[in-house]
């Protein structure tokens, strides 16, 4: 019975504990006040404005440009890319997308979201979100899985007449991300996340030279990359033995028997 007491205390402890892990699954923080937030955007992979998760960017472009950010994404979360495109008060039928690339500039596939749309003669607005499967820590070679580091979002018009091309547009940017847990965890890990820049830089810390590094990429998530082989697997895993050893001390005493009665001698 000692035991079992024990054992229960134990088991309500890690109940106790469980609370604060679910409470931690939620959206990402805002990476930044949106009055620093970028107000222009890239025209290229190499010149992509960096925004953080959770901060809105804006930019003014022309109809027929093509508008690059990038964001940083940590393993175990699930990235949101919404955009809105304010358009000119007199236009024609548009059709608008958003493109999400990670860091090796492969094409990622939305989960689910509006990542296309047309928007009829004389809308004022279009809106596309794109969310991305969850980023995995580590993934096989020939695998197209979302991997830890720079994501690239493209937006750009895709069907416009002639006679709609260099109308000035506005566009913004918000991009959010869920925190998915020990659901999403796997065995393994990248050496670096990947972001540009980040080969030169290692070559250079090894080698323990002073010259310049080039470093192109300047944002990371909040707590920082891969920010911990922690996760609620860990917990359900440690409450997943702690039932199984009661289960077991259960089981026990319900096939033991009660025992040699009192009465019985201990020779007989």
């Amino acid at each position: 019975m000692r035991v079992t007491h024990v054992l229960s205390a134990a088991l309500l402890a890690l109940g106790l504990a469980a609370g604060p892990a679910a409470a931690d699954s939620s959206p990402s923080p805002s990476a930044s006040d949106d009055a620093a937030a970028p107000t222009e955007a890239g025209t290229s992979f190499r010149t992509a404005t960096e925004i953080g998760q959770g901060q809105r960017a804006t930019a003014s472009g022309s109809t027929g440009d093509y508008l690059y950010w990038s964001f940083p994404a940590d393993a175990g979360r699930r990235p949101t890319v919404r955009a809105t495109v304010k358009l000119p008060e007199s236009h024609a039928a548009e059709t608008w997308q958003i493109d999400v690339y990670d860091g090796l500039r492969r094409r990622q596939a939305c989960q689910y979201g509006a990542q296309t749309r047309t928007a009829a003669q004389g809308t004022a607005t279009v809106e596309l979100a794109c969310t991305l499967r969850t980023v995995r820590a580590w993934s096989e070679p020939w695998a197209n899985d979302p991997l830890p580091g720079t994501y690239y979002i493209r937006l750009t018009v895709v069907n416009v007449p002639t006679s709609d091309l260099g109308l000035t547009v506005g566009a913004e940017v918000r991009v959010g991300s869920e925190d998915i847990g020990g659901s999403a965890a796997v065995d393994g890990s990248l050496a670096e996340p990947l972001v540009p820049g980040i080969a030169v830089k290692s070559a250079s810390d090894d080698d323990s030279s002073d010259s310049a590094t080039a470093v192109l990429s300047s944002i990371e998530p909040d707590d920082g990359w891969a920010s911990g082989w922690w996760s609620d697997r860990w917990l359900w895993t440690a409450m997943g033995g702690v039932l199984a050893a009661l289960a077991g001390i259960g089981g026990y005493a319900l096939t033991r028997g009660p025992g040699r009665p009192s009465r019985v001698p201990p020779g007989a």
